[in-house]
């Protein structure tokens, strides 16, 4: 049986996350408050935000404003794109 959590940002009550997906106190934060589907949503905002701001995960610095952006994303005020970025579907 899935477990469920009543995440922060769908709002509801949705299936949770398998497994802790970060290291730490914030990796158990969303474990305990982040659907799947709200994860799935993090990980497509992320690879924008890497991909955008040419970010490598090898680096301290870029890992450091990763997890930062990801605080904001589900606890915070959101994570924002780039403010010259244009969505794929928007062409």
């Amino acid at each position: 049986m899935s477990r469920t959590v009543q995440c922060v940002l769908q709002k509801q009550e949705a299936e949770g996350l398998d497994f802790q997906p970060y290291p730490g106190d914030l990796g158990q934060r969303i474990f305990t408050s982040v659907s799947k589907q709200a994860w799935q949503q993090w990980l497509g905002h992320q690879t924008m935000l890497i991909n955008e701001y040419r970010l490598s995960p090898i680096n301290a610095k870029d890992r450091k404003f990763l997890e930062a952006e990801m605080e904001k994303y589900f606890f915070g005020e959101g994570s924002e794109a780039p403010a010259d970025f244009v969505a794929p579907d928007a062409e």
